[in-house]
């Protein structure tokens, strides 16, 4: 159903870059802390694409439920999750975004209310390599959803990027950059319903 487009919307990273490597590994409660007290944040990104191609743009993140991925020119694609959905807007249609579940992405795992990876069978990896922490999660109630794999460090804790693998198996790479945490972000970046009056207008 999904397919590559999820591949292309959900390489969100909610990344917090900067900050010293640590030996630590990070446990599941200290990692779903850390995402229960992100509210808002913005900052750059780059998406790197199962076939190898780079886009950057700007993301903005309010938690829970939404965020915004703003491409770069010359692309005009524009991703937002919002009032429970995902739209995938493409400036060469005519028909208005795609839409789809915001619950039926593995997007939903990091931008749900309350983040609890301890949740039975949500995790399904968690390892450190002396230098990052990476969990693999998924929906335990629909695995076919796909899943998501962040890599964090500590002290403080960060999410430096993550790994989206969708319906398909198709993998998408974000890293993010220059990333303000807190502050005020409006809500109509968020709102799906005025973003398609703008474009149709």
């Amino acid at each position: 159903m999904i397919k590559g487009f999820f591949a292309a919307l959900l390489m969100m990273g909610v990344v917090m870059t900067g900050g010293a490597a640590s030996s630590q590994q990070l446990s599941l409660a200290e990692v779903s802390g850390y995402l229960n007290q992100l509210q808002t944040a913005q900052g750059g990104f780059t998406q790197i694409n199962a076939d190898g191609t780079l886009s950057t743009g700007t993301i903005y993140i309010k938690r829970p439920g939404r965020i915004r991925f703003e491409y770069d020119p010359p692309e005009q694609s524009l991703v937002m999750a919002g009032g429970g959905s995902v739209a995938v807007f493409d400036p060469r249609s005519n028909t208005g975004p795609d839409r789809y579940p915001l619950n039926q992405t593995p997007l939903n795992i990091i931008l749900e209310r309350n983040v609890d990876l301890n949740r039975a069978r949500m995790v399904t990896g968690h390892t450190s390599d002396g230098t990052t922490t990476t969990i693999t999660a998924q929906d335990p109630a629909h695995p076919e959803y796909g899943n998501i794999q962040m890599v964090f460090t500590a002290n403080p804790i960060e999410l430096r990027q993550w790994v989206v693998t969708d319906d398909s198996g198709t993998q998408t790479t974000v890293v993010l950059n220059d990333m303000s945490v807190g502050g005020s972000i409006g809500d109509i970046l968020f709102n799906i319903q005025s973003e398609t009056r703008k474009r149709s207008g």
